[in-house]
């Protein structure tokens, strides 16, 4: 959470804002505070972007955008009866989700133009960032923010944000000439999500995106079909039959399980690790106010293994900025230029030379010679000659250049003190700085514990009796030094945090891994890679004295397994001085730190090649 000084106006703001929300929402437990990271809403928990402090109008606005939506989320939104009609198929899943969250922002604002206003500046945010403002074609258009501005436009009579009006334009008759009548009716069952959700899943099914799939009984006035499943849809019993129905493995029944037992005690599983939803997948923005994205199943299905923490209690998430002032920061970034200043320019012209290799796959391609296409202008002289030449057209070639976002994970471990972390520091700088002149995006995250030997997990453990086998026992601290969707020059002197004294401490590579494999998969970009960086095995002396010696080596070795064979993230890993070859896949070792840098930008550049 972010830190607000008492009575300042950005603290009159968040008083502000969550008197709001406690009265939409009708919590009146419901918390809000401010993020430097995604906006989500953790059960009665509200966090909303954070402004500057001279409160400039238009992020404000934001804020006050987020808050209302998750505020009327919690008001409206039912989650065990919204999981139960979800369907399977994952884009079927994020058109669902996207529906709904226009049902509940269109119900939660008619009568009142402020939320309105505030809603769709928010909306505006999240498109910014969306595939639809940057489509070409349709298939590049994503099916659930345009039915989802679709739904919108029926149930408000507010248009699409000028954003997305061109992308809405590629699909618009395509969907209404299948489903325009599901679309209008739609609109008479705002008040009723059971029938609303009935209604969504025969659009599905006229759309042609879930097949052999029953529409919900509540569509069918209780229609009773035998068509997979055998509901009774009794009131009572809705959470538990929907997980006895669907029981098998399926999505819907893990994320409901997750919801009720996170309701009743807090879990501590390696899903709270990795996301910060209490369970409910529509929290974090499958449903909720971020982008929605045909990906959820990896996010929502975080892999169960027999590794544990004691408690997540004092584990903490935190932006580099909130670790130290902004004078020290300053001061470490300074420190770090400083020591690096013969390495910048060799990993500048590594780094450059990825840029050209990286614009060359982007820049526009023809072919020539073309029966027909656009008139080529080299060849006007043979056209005036003879008007009935043929072979006289070019057309462009589709670039094969996928929208990407690049996450670098860097070992904050004590092992790292000292020359290696600086020139990973150094390295992860300028290769985001390169990576952003070519249009993608690099996030820079660095994981540690909070204590030597133990913290307050360990504290805890004593205290309650040394139970056996009690997992994990630190204190994990996962540090975002530079988010995705931040400008290098505003992110570049956190990375001096990584000089500081007495930061770097142990390491827990498996849960860091389930962390920023999270985020990258909440992104919006078409491909996605994690690159680790680490000159070790993990290590953690209070984990490790209580449980087997190889506890959190075979949790890495599990996860690692789980990313490669079914996430579509490409994970690649460089190892300082420590042979990493065998725990992932795609790996390099070096023995000098020297080597980090012209390492990064080769294994990259061969990322992209092997595209």
């Amino acid at each position: 959470m972010a830190f607000v000084a008492a009575d300042s106006p950005l603290e009159q703001l968040r008083n502000v804002l969550g008197g709001t929300a406690r009265a939409l929402s009708g919590e009146g437990e419901a918390e809000l505070s401010f993020t430097s990271e995604a906006p989500r809403q953790d059960g009665r928990s509200i966090k909303v972007p954070m402004p500057a402090r001279s409160l400039p109008a238009e992020q404000v606005a934001e804020a006050r955008g987020f808050a209302d939506g998750f505020a009327l989320r919690m008001r409206h939104h039912d989650a065990a009866l919204h999981l139960k009609g979800a369907p399977k198929e994952a884009v079927a899943r994020a058109v669902f989700d996207a529906i709904e969250t226009a049902r509940v922002e269109a119900l939660g604002s008619r009568g009142y133009a402020g939320i309105a206003d505030n809603l769709e500046h928010a909306l505006g945010v999240r498109l910014r960032s969306d595939p639809i403002a940057r489509a070409r074609n349709r298939d590049e258009v994503p099916l659930s923010t345009a039915l989802g501005l679709m739904v919108r436009e029926r149930l408000t009579g507010r248009e699409a944000p000028a954003s997305a009006a061109m992308g809405m334009a590629l699909v618009r008759d395509w969907i209404e000439e299948r489903a325009a009548g599901d679309l209008d009716a739609l609109a008479l069952t705002i008040d009723d999500q059971q029938a609303f959700a009935g209604l969504a899943t025969k659009l599905l099914h006229d759309l042609e995106l879930v097949e052999g799939e029953m529409i919900p009984d509540e569509a069918d006035d209780g229609g009773g079909e035998d068509e997979g499943t055998d509901e009774q849809d009794e009131p009572g019993d809705e959470e538990g039959d929907s997980e006895a129905q669907q029981g098998e493995g399926e999505v819907e029944a893990r994320g409901e399980q997750r919801e009720s037992d996170d309701a009743e005690q807090g879990e501590d599983r390696d899903a709270e690790a990795m996301d910060d939803g209490d369970g409910e997948p529509g929290d974090d923005g499958e449903d909720g106010m971020m982008p929605v994205r045909p990906n959820r199943p990896w996010s929502d299905l975080p892999p169960q293994f027999e590794y544990r923490p004691y408690t997540t209690q004092f584990d903490e998430v935190i932006a580099a900025t909130e670790l130290c002032d902004t004078e020290e920061l300053d001061r470490l970034r300074a420190y770090l230029d400083q020591q690096l200043v013969h390495l910048q320019g060799a990993v500048t012209k590594l780094a450059n030379r990825l840029q050209r290799r990286l614009m060359a796959q982007q820049n526009r391609s023809w072919d020539f010679d073309q029966e027909e296409g656009i008139l080529d202008a080299a060849r006007l002289a043979r056209i005036v000659v003879n008007p009935m030449l043929s072979l006289s057209y070019k057309v462009e070639r589709d670039t094969e250049f996928k929208d990407t976002v690049v996450t670098l994970l860097i070992d904050n471990s004590g092992s790292m003190r000292g020359r290696p972390i600086s020139i990973a520091a150094i390295s992860a700088d300028i290769l985001a700085r390169t990576l952003e002149r070519v249009g993608v995006k690099t996030e820079i995250l660095g994981f540690t514990t909070r204590a030597w030997k133990g913290g307050q997990a360990r504290e805890k453990w004593l205290a309650e009796g040394r139970p056996a086998q009690p997992g994990r026992l630190n204190d994990i601290r996962h540090i975002v030094y530079k988010q995705a969707d931040e400008p290098w020059r505003r992110a570049k002197r956190s990375l001096g945090l990584m000089m500081r004294e007495g930061l770097l401490k142990e390491n827990i590579d498996g849960e860091a891994l389930l962390w920023a494999h999270s985020r990258l998969i909440a992104r919006p970009e078409d491909r996605r890679i994690l690159m680790v960086i680490s000159d070790g095995a993990p290590v953690d002396d209070s984990t490790l004295s209580v449980n087997s010696g190889s506890y959190l080596e075979r949790h890495l070795r599990q996860v690692i397994g789980w990313i490669e064979a079914r996430s579509p993230v490409e994970l690649v890993a460089i190892g300082i001085g420590h042979d990493v070859t065998r725990y992932y896949s795609r790996a390099v070792t070096i023995m000098d730190a020297e080597q980090l840098a012209g390492t990064m930008v080769e294994q990259l550049a061969a990322l992209f090649d092997s595209e």
